[in-house]
């Protein structure tokens, strides 16, 4: 079935997402503008309100929030567009669980403004949040197991009447995401519900430490892959119909998104390799296991670059790289995406770095990591969502995507992008520097500290100056989303946004790929092997217990 309007109630419910994402982005944006400047000693904050509640804040609402609200509006509208409309039971659990995410999203909102959850968005214990904050993560996740299995039925009715048949593309990867969130989330379901919650309201003395670590980690690295696989789906299915071509591998776009499920979860412990209470025999395994998630991002960046070049070429591009001027740079849909694109390939080689023993010793727990990070998924995933929201709100809204709206769009992801660079580089070279991350401005009268704020544009104004564009590029987006929304001139039936979804051949596209029994299977078992011996090791030798800690 080829759809090409989304359901009036569909896009309901995936607008509902999308302005959740947005109203998150913007407050996490202008929480990331006062970072900057408090590390510079050149803001101070009033009495009720301290830097670790901004920085706890800006993680949440922009790695979590935003990502995943606006990861959902993009499923809903892509399934909606490639399966045809939601049944009315489909949509209302689509609505259930955009209720319970949201609630979730705003019980742990309030905890944090009322200053009593500022233990960043990685929640380590010992630090200890009010329990409400760990019961709004639980609905958090729990909101969003609601949505992704609403949308697994509406995939599962489809094959039903679609027997023998390989799913569309997009759906395909839609629920490989799904599959790889919901194992994900396993770990930090885990230790919320049966070591946060009782420690946090003190129906238990004391938390295990490393254990409520190593969940974390169980789920954070997948957390990537969460961000970066929609990403991806936009890549492989929606850029080639942006430029006119078609997906170069059906085949190898299928593999590459189940060889993320496969390696991207038994990974954890490469965020722990300076921990004590994990040997080193299974930080070297789960090391190794990092490294294999590089294939399926190599095949990603193959499949990608062969597209381009096809198209070019049957435009008429001649040479070695004469295809590459054929490409539709004024179509800020494709040229916003194509510059995320870019900037994966310094974060990930940045990536390579992290996870490598020797080098982490010299990065870990820096600026380095902070600048890796933004670099990754403030770039690639951020702005390939900038990229898709382009036509997206007016394919939902129904209005046009005017002129002056695109030469606005381009200003946008140029800041973006000069901002992004100005700022992820000067916290590398921080990092560099020993500077370390997760603190506000301090002076440590140390001569190895003073090469931190030297000369007028010193890493740390140039972070300061790249974070305040960042901040003026992500008011232009969301003008550009408001107008887009409710002010730009409605389309005619002539002028309407479509749901670019490029042609996928499947006929030689082996059915294996489909076969979600075996390839859940084979994760289950990878993951068994790398945390079964770990993790027992961590309860059998548990001590005591930590109490909880409230450093604010």
């Amino acid at each position: 079935m080829d759809v090409l309007q989304v359901s009036n109630l569909d896009r309901k419910v995936a607008l509902y997402n999308l302005g959740f994402a947005y109203v998150a982005f913007i407050i996490g944006t202008l929480c990331g503008l006062l970072q900057v400047f408090i590390r510079n000693d050149a803001l101070t904050l009033p009495p009720w309100l301290d830097y670790y509640q901004v920085l706890t804040a800006h993680g949440i609402l922009l790695a979590l929030v935003f990502t995943t609200f606006f990861i959902f509006a993009f499923f809903q509208a892509g399934m909606s567009r490639t399966l045809g409309y939601f049944s009315r039971k489909v949509l209302r659990w689509n609505w259930i669980g955009f209720w319970v995410t949201a609630l979730g999203t705003i019980l742990v909102v309030i905890m944090v403004v009322t200053g009593r959850a500022s233990v960043l968005y990685t929640f380590y214990a010992p630090l200890q949040a009010h329990g409400l904050f760990y019961v709004g993560l639980a609905l958090f996740v729990v909101g969003t197991w609601i949505q992704g299995f609403a949308l697994i039925s509406h995939y599962r009715a489809w094959r039903k009447k679609n027997k023998g048949s390989l799913s569309p593309l997009f759906a395909f990867m839609t629920v490989s995401t799904i599959i790889l969130w919901v194992i994900a989330c396993l770990g930090v379901v885990a230790t919320v519900l049966f070591q946060f919650i009782p420690w946090a309201f003190g129906w238990v003395d004391g938390i295990n430490v490393e254990l409520s670590r190593s969940l974390f980690w169980y789920f954070g690295h997948p957390l990537v892959y969460f961000w970066l696989l929609p990403a991806y789906i936009a890549w492989y299915v929606i850029v080639p119909k942006i430029i006119g071509g078609r997906v170069f591998s059906d085949s190898l776009a299928r593999l590459s998104f189940i060889l993320f499920i496969l390696f991207s979860i038994p990974v954890g412990f490469h965020h722990q390799l300076t921990e004590p209470g994990i040997s080193s025999f299974w930080k070297f395994l789960q090391t190794a296991l990092t490294f294999m998630v590089i294939v399926p991002s190599l095949m990603t960046a193959f499949s990608m670059f062969a597209t381009f070049e096809l198209r070019g070429r049957e435009l008429g591009g001649k040479g070695l790289f004469g295809w590459v001027t054929k490409l539709p740079w004024r179509d800020v849909r494709f040229t916003s995406i194509f510059v995320a694109m870019a900037f994966f390939i310094p974060g990930g080689a940045g990536g390579i770095i992290n996870a490598s023993f020797q080098m982490n010793e010299v990065i870990h727990n820096t600026m380095w990591v902070v600048g890796h990070f933004h670099i990754t998924v403030g770039t690639p995933v951020a702005m390939t969502f900038f990229g898709l929201t382009f036509w997206l709100v007016p394919y939902l809204t129904g209005r046009q995507f005017t002129k002056s709206l695109q030469k606005l769009a381009f200003l946008q992801i140029v800041t973006w992008s000069i901002g992004m660079l100005l700022m992820s580089t000067a916290q590398h070279l921080l990092g560099l520097l020993g500077a370390p991350r997760r603190t506000a401005y301090t002076g440590y009268n140390h001569e190895a500290a003073e090469s931190w704020f030297e000369g007028v544009l010193s890493n740390h104004v140039t972070m300061a100056i790249g974070g305040s564009i960042l901040f003026l590029s992500a008011t232009i987006l969301v003008f550009i989303v408001v107008q887009l929304w409710w002010f730009a001139p409605k389309s005619d039936q002539h002028s309407k946004v479509v749901f670019p979804i490029a042609t996928s051949d499947s006929e030689n596209t082996p059915k294996v790929l489909e076969n979600w029994k075996l390839w859940i299977g084979i994760a289950l078992i990878l993951i068994a092997v790398a945390y079964t011996v770990p993790l027992a090791e961590m309860i059998q030798n548990a001590p005591n217990g930590s109490q909880g800690f409230k450093t604010w």
